[in-house]
């Protein structure tokens, strides 16, 4: 494996965090979610740079990393917009009509599910689940929660987030 300069990739506040969220755990390995965390906030998605960056700080090869950030829904291993929408399509969700969510976001910003507007403000993307049955259909803009949704409600809920 050849070493990657970390800091040529991650920020010296970043790897501390990392470092210190490592003392936390058994082992290096366990903070692998929290080091991408950190790092996607940094970066805005996950590269094969960031991957190699973070495998090379807590002592592990590049799949290990690559494993979890393809694992879970909330790590972005492609360039997404400024804010990302994830609308959970899961039973609850899907059956409370989450598809017509799907379909007036596209809609309205004239983009298809997985692709970024041209201004690259959002990115449309489906959600396995987001632990919110009780609100569904619900849709996540970036880290804020959006329940109960309607295709009449959206615009006012992307509003926020046009500025």
């Amino acid at each position: 494996m050849n070493p990657i300069n970390q800091t040529a990739v991650l920020s010296a506040s970043l790897i501390e965090k990392v470092e210190k969220e490592a003392t936390k755990y058994p082992t290096r390995r366990a903070a692998v979610k929290s080091a991408l965390r950190y790092a996607q906030a940094e970066h805005g998605w996950i590269s094969e740079e960031v991957v190699k960056a973070v495998a090379s700080l807590l002592a592990l090869r590049p799949i290990e990393v690559f494993e979890v950030a393809t694992f879970y829904d909330m790590f972005y291993t492609q360039p997404v917009g400024k804010h990302p929408i994830r609308v959970c399509t899961n039973v609850s969700c899907l059956l409370r009509g989450s598809g017509k969510i799907i379909d007036a976001l596209c809609e309205q910003l004239n983009v298809e599910l997985g692709e970024t507007t041209p201004d690259g403000r959002f990115t449309v993307l489906e959600a396995e689940c987001l632990g919110a049955c009780g609100g569904a259909p619900m849709m996540a803009v970036g880290n804020d929660y959006h329940e109960d949704l309607t295709p009449e409600t959206i615009n006012q809920n992307l509003e926020p987030y046009r500025s």
